[in-house]
């Protein structure tokens, strides 16, 4: 990519970061680290990557994605209502009473979520189904599913990618946050994934890295995952918890909880500034 594209995307995914912080504030609940860590991913995949398109949401045809840590939907929401989805002015009723948008993606009632999820494990089954179904229906859609790196110590994790495999379904690329922390602490020391990269190829992936951070190494490895053939594609991003607010970053105990009135407007100022320094504004 260009420049000038570049600049365009690091200006969205920051203003995604001040939008989520803004919904988790004003809900008084939520979980920040994740959604911060993971804010790049979803802008580029949206705007760079997946056939979509805000004026059809459900059109046959499009690419889908499937947040399988579904409690990390603040920044993926700010990206479709960026997008066009909805209105941007739905993001700060984030987990309102009857607010569209709620701790959880729900596809039911949000324009662009292809499934509801949350529970742990169970998204990329869900999108194996999917990739599965596109294979079947003779479809040209692709598949992207974001995990945890804590979630990939579930058990239906590796059930789907057992599956994934067997079904050679090289329309599926899973991308995982690997920000090192999950809500019990260190991942490292509460499950101990590593070597996931060796893992992820025992069960038949082909294997990226990336910064999850930089959209040059971004955009290599979604590249190169799509162009695999015969098997499914796996993406390990490295990203920081907390991503883009100083006193969140690699900070555990910002898995889930919201900041107070007064941590708010650090978090936004030092939002505000990054965007200002990028030539971006609200």
């Amino acid at each position: 990519m260009n420049s000038n594209e570049k600049l365009e995307l690091e200006i969205l995914a920051c203003k995604a970061r001040i939008y989520a912080l803004e919904g988790i504030f004003n809900a008084k609940s939520g979980h920040p680290g994740g959604s911060l860590s993971a804010a790049d991913i979803y802008t580029y995949l949206y705007y760079k990557e997946m056939n979509v398109d805000p004026a059809n949401p459900d059109m046959p045809n499009r690419d889908r994605f499937v947040l399988s840590k579904g409690h990390c939907c603040p920044s993926l929401y700010a990206v479709l209502a960026m997008k066009g989805f909805f209105p941007v002015e739905e993001l700060p009723r984030l987990r309102k009473v009857g607010a569209m948008l709620q701790g959880h993606p729900d596809m039911k009632s949000t324009p662009g979520i292809d499934m509801s999820s949350g529970s742990l494990g169970q998204g990329v089954s869900a999108a194996c189904g999917m990739a599965l179904a596109g294979k079947l229906d003779g479809k040209d859609y692709r598949v992207y599913t974001l995990l945890g790196d804590g979630e990939c110590e579930e058990g239906q994790v590796w059930e789907a990618l057992m599956f994934a495999s067997h079904n050679d379904l090289d329309n599926l690329t899973v991308i995982i946050d690997s920000n090192g922390l999950q809500i019990d602490g260190p991942v490292e020391e509460v499950g101990g994934l590593e070597p996931l990269d060796k893992k992820l190829e025992a069960f038949g992936f082909e294997v990226f890295k990336m910064d999850g951070h930089n959209f040059d190494e971004i955009e290599a490895a979604v590249t190169a995952a799509k162009n695999v053939t015969g098997k499914p594609s796996a993406i390990i991003a490295k990203t920081v918890k907390g991503k883009g607010v100083s006193y969140m970053e690699n900070q555990v105990n910002w898995h889930g909880a919201a900041p107070n009135a007064e941590q708010y407007e650090v978090g936004r100022n030092e939002l505000l500034e990054q965007l200002k320094a990028l030539g971006g504004e609200l």
